[in-house]
């Protein structure tokens, strides 16, 4: 689908589905398990099977692997492990069925490499109403768009927050209600290990009231993989942070603005990129084409005009908006080129508002989300 039938076809106004969890971390994974109990048994089918499809490799093994990860949970985020508890128990799954969720990317890793999503985030000077605005493109295989939901989740002790996950998933990108936003990239590098996971990244974040707080909290964990993770905070401070197993870099926005795609742009740690061909000239173009149109736009910048950002399609098909039926992100000839723009999520997370699209943003609209209270 070229650029001018993107904008000529009416776009769908169906959403994600948006639930509220609140009390201790148990009974909010109860609920979530409870809630959301057809789709996470859809999740975890879909996910098994594409484990299976892609490496041959049989299920006791992969639910063996998954139980690895757990005591770095515990060590680091013990309300994490209950919440994966509760929902274990409210699915009606075992406990490592529902840490396979938590984990998969570690575990699809031991065999593949994908692209994922190209992040950005905007300063306050940068914008046109002077709030950092901050959010994502996310891009998993199209399965994800039916099986994912908007969760903002209250407990008695501890900040709440309002993200966008997986059904079953405890966490991957959103806000904070102490005015944290924070949106992740995949990264590519040797040294994945037991360890922390890497979709957890986010929500440990969000346990902090500051960027530079997260920060220091990021590089105490023992991480099983690579992320790169892109942060805001209330005092408009934003800020990047690449990762390796046990390495870190930070950077710094430029003219306000802040984009990443797929592979290192650090110096310390460009040494460490193991993306190649295909995959590495993908990601280098839509971090391209995210820089020109955010500074082109430098100091006009808002939630409407991020809106078309995500939506374009320019660089096809290495483009920032993936629809179903594009060629594959993946390298020409590989199995699964399934990746698409599942989600679009803008966040002013001063404000608590998250704006969301449920799949690629040129073809469906964004609808609201902010914290109850």
């Amino acid at each position: 689908m070229n650029n001018k039938e993107a904008v000529n076809k009416k776009r769908s106004n169906k959403r994600f589905p948006f639930y509220r969890f609140k009390g201790t971390h148990r009974e909010i994974g109860l609920q979530h398990g409870e809630a959301c109990r057809d789709l996470i048994e859809r999740h975890l089918g879909l996910a098994v099977d594409r484990l299976q499809r892609q490496h041959d490799i049989a299920l006791p093994e992969i639910l063996e692997e998954t139980l690895k990860y757990r005591k770095y949970v515990k060590e680091y985020s013990p309300f994490l492990d209950d919440e994966i508890v509760g929902i274990a128990k409210g699915a009606n799954i075992s406990i490592e069925e529902a840490y396979l969720l938590q984990v998969r990317a570690e575990i699809n890793r031991c065999f593949k490499a994908e692209n994922e999503c190209t992040t950005f985030a905007v300063a306050p000077e940068s914008t046109k109403e002077g709030a950092t605005i901050i959010g994502q493109n996310a891009d998993l295989p199209e399965f994800y768009s039916s099986i994912s939901i908007i969760k903002e989740v209250e407990p008695e002790e501890g900040k709440a927050t309002l993200m966008l996950t997986p059904a079953g998933q405890v966490s991957y990108i959103g806000i904070n209600n102490s005015g944290m936003g924070v949106f992740a990239n995949f990264l590519e590098c040797e040294g994945w290990r037991e360890g922390y996971p890497r979709y957890m990244f986010s929500r440990f974040a969000l346990t902090h009231d500051s960027v530079e707080d997260a920060v220091k909290g990021l590089r105490s964990l023992t991480r099983a993989s690579s992320r790169n993770l892109i942060m805001s905070d209330k005092n408009g401070v934003i800020a990047n942070l690449e990762t390796t197993v046990t390495e870190d870099a930070l950077l710094n926005p430029k003219n306000g603005i802040l984009a990443h795609a797929n592979h290192y742009l650090s110096d310390e740690l460009a040494n460490k990129e193991r993306s190649k061909g295909h995959l590495l000239n993908n990601s280098k173009i839509r971090q391209q084409r995210m820089e020109q149109l955010l500074l082109e736009k430098k100091g006009e910048i808002t939630v409407d005009i991020m809106k078309e950002i995500m939506r374009d399609r320019e660089n096809y098909p290495n483009c920032l908006c993936q629809v179903p039926g594009d060629e594959s992100m993946q390298a020409p000839g590989d199995s699964g080129g399934d990746i698409v723009t599942f989600a679009s999520v803008i966040a002013e997370p001063e404000s608590g508002r998250m704006w969301v699209a449920m799949g690629p943003p040129n073809e469906y609209e964004y609808h609201s989300y902010s914290f109850t209270r």
